[in-house]
């Protein structure tokens, strides 16, 4: 991402959509602020490579899934010439704060979100079919540690509102005809991924494995699949975040707009 070249977002008098344990972030592209929680979850790398990964031509509409504070919807927004861009988020929390963002960076003519559960197959089904859809989702099991259901930052990263197959199938439901998904998630999952992809018609077409370094075993894992595709998949080279140095990788400084 490029660096900002404006120091304040689009509108003025923002402070007004801002809460006191909210922060406004800049995302030091094209001027684009997002609000997010003090002491709350926050967007980490996943979330920017997952952007930089999809695919969008001009002119696409595009889904969000699991779409939080809407990091995803707004780095898209920057770096692509999609038409209209949709957050679906079950936190109505959060919802209003991307909503009070979409306010503060002047972009209602582009981004939107909606508080839904990606569960209820009927709303599914009435919401607009989009070329791409995105998903940032819950990455771990339910059953992997002691739980509180209504924790924001449990249901962020827990499988409590939604499975891997949920997100599946309301993939498949919002897709068009050939239709695009890319997701983000843990490689410990991706038998999984693959399998439930497959199982609802979603064939993965392209994987990348992302690295700490080149000593380390990847920790994330970025996919590409397609509604009905064929058979077909590739991989594409690592990417590593950090040289053997310890400093950024000249492809993670490029992603982030450094150089």
């Amino acid at each position: 991402m490029k660096a900002a070249k404006r120091a304040v977002p689009m509108i003025e008098n923002y402070n007004k959509y801002i809460m006191e344990d909210e922060n406004l972030d800049d995302l030091q592209l094209k001027g684009i602020h997002i609000i997010q929680k003090k002491d709350g979850f926050k967007f980490g790398v996943d979330a920017v490579l997952l952007a930089n990964f999809t695919k969008i031509k001009r002119g696409m509409k595009v889904i969000d899934l699991c779409s939080g504070t809407g990091v995803i919807p707004f780095i898209l927004a920057g770096k692509s010439e999609a038409s209209n861009i949709v957050g679906i988020e079950i936190q109505d929390e959060m919802v209003d704060m991307a909503l009070r963002s979409v306010k503060i960076n002047d972009m209602k003519h582009k981004v939107n979100f909606i508080s839904a559960d990606l569960k209820d197959i009927k709303l599914m089904k009435s919401i607009e079919k989009a070329e791409v859809i995105t998903v940032n989702p819950p990455y771990k099991l339910y059953n992997s540690g002691i739980l509180n259901p209504k924790d924001k930052t449990a249901i962020a990263r827990h499988e409590i509102c939604c499975t891997l197959e949920d997100v599946i199938i309301a993939s498949r439901i919002l897709l068009k005809d050939n239709g695009r998904l890319f997701m983000v998630h843990r490689p410990e999952r991706l038998a999984d991924i693959l399998c439930l992809m497959r199982k609802h018609k979603i064939e993965p077409k392209n994987i990348r494995m992302v690295h700490p370094n080149t000593k380390k075993a990847p920790n994330i894992v970025l996919i590409e699949a397609q509604r009905d595709g064929g058979a077909f998949l590739k991989w594409e080279p690592p990417l590593y975040v950090y040289n053997d140095n310890g400093d950024y990788t000249e492809e993670i400084d490029r992603i982030y707009g450094r150089i």
